[in-house]
């Protein structure tokens, strides 16, 4: 793959290409030199500007969406803003009170302090926000337990970090060659806090599994079936979650009001794979923005998606993501992540034990 050259651009350059960044994300309307005039940002001539303008899109900055004289920014031109152009925010006193208002919640668990902090971000931006549990890949059972039902069938108990209970009613199928009793589950139970405890998934070999097999004697069938299980609920632990604030607010932008449109970000929401890994991905606690094609998620298109991992003790525990259209305000979209992500560090040190390890039961029966 070529690689795209590298361009220096003079201060008027960056002037004009700044100018026309800002105008498109207030306006959304293609920027011609005659604006560039008479908004008197520019201190020089009709024709200079539109050199100037044609030059920055030949070098990839601009487009032209149609035959006018007014130009788009393209990627590049958003990347190269976000990156060397973009203002710090002054953010009013209304904003900074509604992030300071979150250190006044006393919530008990960080899914409820993300979630808040993203319904505050999409208010404080008018744009969608993402409240992102990712992926952690180090999911473990502390302790299992298996309640006797009848010769066929028992409740699998599995207690993760954090005291977060999964439960799944097991049956055995026909090729299960095995008949249970009291004494079967409490075994089983037994191998398995034996065996398995705090092991991720990745930890569960071959011979554990040969061992454990061993441990069972005549019921050796029940290892199979039960440690298939045991991975199913590590993956759902493990899986991550995206919840979304503020889907309605793309509409009122132009890039999202078709039907097919939306409905390809929508579907993005609903399979959040895609999100999940980009996310779960991202090394430290800086912001990242990650503008149409350079994103994985494959609808990406002339959006932009910004988002700022919760990072504590070298672990990230969660992010705020903000979706909007590739024009979307970033020095705003930033300064709302930096005051909450602040706001949600300062909540996790007042009560560090309790945060991240609220107690959350769920049956999956």
């Amino acid at each position: 793959m070529s690689q795209e050259p590298v361009y220096e651009l003079s201060e008027r350059k960056k002037l004009i290409l700044k100018a026309i960044v800002d105008a498109h994300i207030a306006e959304g309307e293609p920027v011609g030199s005659k604006y560039l005039m008479e908004s008197k940002q520019i201190p020089c001539s009709s024709a200079t500007i539109r050199n100037e303008m044609a030059e920055l899109e030949a070098m990839g900055f601009l487009e032209q969406p149609h035959t006018s004289a007014g130009r788009v920014p393209s990627e590049r031109g958003y990347r190269f803003y976000v990156d060397s152009l973009v203002e710090h925010y002054a953010m009013t006193a209304r904003e900074i009170y509604q992030i300071n208002e979150l250190l006044q919640a006393k919530m008990a668990e960080l899914d409820q302090i993300l979630l808040t902090a993203s319904k505050v971000a999409s208010n404080l931006t008018n744009y969608t926000a993402m409240a992102i549990k990712p992926k952690s890949n180090r999911a473990a059972i502390r302790r299992f337990d298996a309640v006797y039902m009848d010769e066929k069938s028992f409740i699998l108990v599995l207690v993760a970090s954090g005291n977060r209970v999964k439960t799944k009613n097991v049956r055995l199928g026909d090729d299960v060659n095995v008949v249970l009793h009291q004494s079967t589950t409490d075994l089983l139970a037994a191998v398995l806090n034996e065996h398995l405890q705090n092991l991720s998934a990745n930890e569960i070999t071959l011979p554990i599994m040969m061992s454990m097999e061993t441990a069972m004697g005549k019921d050796a069938a029940l290892i199979a079936p039960v440690v298939k299980i045991i991975y199913e609920v590590m993956s759902e632990i493990d899986g991550g979650e995206v919840r979304v604030s503020g889907v309605d607010r793309l509409l009122q932008y132009p890039e999202f009001s078709q039907p097919d449109r939306m409905k390809e970000i929508l579907g993005a929401f609903e399979k959040q794979e895609e999100i999940l890994n980009m996310v779960s991905g991202a090394a430290g606690d800086d912001i990242s923005v990650v503008i149409g094609s350079e994103s994985s998620v494959k609808v990406m298109d002339n959006s932009a998606l910004v988002y700022k991992p919760i990072v504590k003790d070298g672990k990230t525990l969660g992010a705020i993501a903000i979706l909007g259209p590739a024009r979307m305000d970033y020095a705003k979209v930033l300064a709302t992540l930096e005051g909450l992500s602040g706001n949600i560090t300062s909540l996790l040190d007042q009560d560090h034990k309790s945060l991240p390890n609220g107690r959350n039961q769920e049956n999956d029966g």
